[in-house]
């Protein structure tokens, strides 16, 4: 369990408190205005103006307002809050499973998502099981600006025969950022990539493309700390989830996810059942487990 303190003006704090209407009231320790519990953090309002953060998400939750203590910035710069939101970010699913579509998703969180989204407890998908994903993902559809892009098997084995995996994703992020810009009234000034590749090689898988938003940041991890990767990455992995669901029904097989030993055996099933001609249509052909599984 982590912890963080910071200070706070009187209407900060009461700005912090509203941000989380959901959250449950607690009984209020000696000397303090207010403390609340979310999901993954307990904050603490006091008269002094401290307000101390303390669980999991403390850091999270607590950073993702950057509320800094020791530098207050002028109106006319605004916050590091305020330059955050709105953000755009994108993230990828799929990528690492044998069966089943890569995803991207890419997504618009504006300053009023904030609070909705920390209650929540969004956060990166792959910390997430797959039934809170299911509920989530229709959530964040619902309410958040996105684009969603699924790349079946079928189109995916064809476009790698001349494209490696990086440059899909490449182009797949680019597309989805440029449609995700048809959707917003007013881009962003930063947007993100959970980054998979360097900017400058980035831009060079791009450079044949029609048309390519830029002034792009990337950076490691980012699923983790910006709400708009951590959104998109709850939606792809929704989207992957719905895909793998469909699959199952139409072919009345269990496949497995992931590309461990166990998806070997799974592929010698699936083959012996409807031939090989047909891992086409389900699956990424060029992993080392077609070899391993046919020879």
């Amino acid at each position: 369990m982590s912890t963080k303190t910071v200070v706070l003006s009187k209407k900060e704090i009461m700005d912090l408190k509203a941000r989380y209407p959901m959250a449950q009231e607690r009984k209020t320790p000696p000397y303090a205005i207010y403390q609340i519990k979310l999901s993954d953090c307990v904050i603490t309002a006091y008269e002094s103006g401290k307000v101390v953060f303390q669980g999991d998400g403390a850091d999270y939750h607590a950073d993702s307002y950057a509320i800094i203590e020791k530098k207050k910035v002028t109106k006319e710069k605004g916050s590091f809050r305020e330059q955050l939101y709105p953000q755009c970010g994108s993230d990828e699913v799929g990528t690492g499973d044998y069966f089943g579509p890569v995803v991207v998703c890419a997504s618009y969180v504006s300053k009023e998502d904030v609070a909705w989204l920390r209650e929540l407890g969004i956060q990166d998908s792959k910390a997430v099981d797959d039934t809170k994903i299911r509920e989530l993902g229709p959530k964040l559809m619902e309410r958040l600006p996105h684009s969603l892009l699924i790349l079946n098997n079928t189109k995916y084995n064809r476009i790698h025969d001349t494209d490696n995996m990086v440059a899909i994703k490449c182009k797949l992020h680019n597309q989805a950022f440029v449609h995700l810009k048809n959707k917003v009234e007013n881009w962003p000034n930063f947007v993100i990539i959970d980054q998979f590749v360097q900017g400058k090689s980035y831009y060079r898988y791009l450079k044949e493309e029609p048309q390519v938003i830029r002034d792009i940041h990337f950076e490691t991890k980012a699923e983790n700390k910006y709400l708009a990767v951590a959104s998109g990455s709850i939606i792809a992995r929704y989207a992957f989830l719905l895909s793998f669901d469909a699959m199952e029904k139409q072919y009345d097989f269990h496949f497995l996810k992931g590309a461990s030993n166990k998806v070997d055996q799974n592929i010698r099933d699936f083959v012996k059942r409807f031939g090989k001609e047909e891992l086409y249509k389900v699956a990424k052909l060029h992993f080392a487990n077609t070899k391993k599984a046919l020879g």
